[in-house]
């Protein structure tokens, strides 16, 4: 049964996962992701319901549009198996099974799913356009206010620590509302403090240190790497170019979801 069970989330996370393609692509556009149909991006023709069932949507139609034949990237459908194996790879962590599941295994799994959807979509648009959306930003202050109830009245937690993380995410939110520039921060930073402290509050200060640690090691590989090959160029415009465009959401949101699956494979 168990076997079933993880099927049924696998297919859960790729729902999720065509979710995730619409919304990179639509929010950085300022459109609608709720209630606008799906369309093709090329022809502008609505999607009937078997293209629209993921990954076999894809594999079925050849990865091209059914009206206008225009090749569809595969990001879609990686983005799709991706984020149904994450989901697969959250519940195994839980460790979730179809013989002793309950309600506040559920409630887990929802958590981890709302906030998934935070961290997947601000690190994909992050790394197509290098920008966090504060739409998203707002959405998971939201969630993290209903998880801190959560936690604070029904598992009867601590309030003290997240009270001090919100108090933290309220002196940024003022910082960014009056435009401070004098302290030399700038909006994408201060998105990134944000960003941090949503973290904090759904995955706890382990996995953000070694969140922290992960990110720092990345862009540092990532400023070697270029450097090396700016000097084989003798290009400083490209390695300008390089330093300015570190897509830090990304990079972060990616290290976050992999710190939080380790610490929860450690815990559980």
């Amino acid at each position: 049964m168990n076997i079933y069970f993880y099927a049924i989330i696998f297919i859960m996370g790729t729902l999720f996962g065509s979710f995730y393609t619409l919304a990179v692509y639509r929010i950085p556009k300022g459109q609608d992701i709720t209630h606008t149909h799906s369309y093709c991006p090329n022809c502008g023709n609505k999607l009937g319901f078997f293209e629209l069932i993921p990954v076999l949507s894809y594999i079925i139609l050849g990865g091209k549009c059914k009206s206008c034949k225009q090749k569809i990237r595969p990001r879609y459908l990686i983005l799709e198996i991706l984020s149904g194996c994450l989901f697969v790879a959250f519940a195994y962590a839980l460790k979730l099974n179809f013989y002793n599941i309950n309600v506040t295994d559920l409630i887990s799994l929802a958590f981890i799913s709302l906030y998934l959807t935070c961290i997947i979509l601000i690190s994909f648009i992050d790394k197509e356009n290098r920008n966090i959306e504060k739409s998203l930003l707002a959405y998971g202050i939201i969630i993290s206010l209903i998880y801190i109830v959560y936690l604070c009245v029904v598992e009867k937690a601590s309030m003290y620590r997240y009270a001090i993380y919100l108090m933290a995410i309220i002196i940024i939110l003022l910082i960014d509302i009056l435009k401070i520039k004098k302290q030399a921060i700038n909006s994408y930073t201060i998105n990134i403090l944000t960003l941090l402290l949503i973290m904090l509050i759904f995955t706890g200060e382990a996995t953000c240190i070694l969140t922290i640690i992960t990110t720092l090691l990345a862009v540092a590989t990532y400023i070697i790497i270029n450097k090396i090959k700016d000097k084989k160029s003798k290009n400083k415009q490209i390695e300008s170019k390089h330093n300015l465009n570190i897509k830090i959401g990304f990079t972060m949101g990616l290290a976050n979801i992999l710190s939080f699956l380790i610490i929860l494979n450690i815990c559980n």
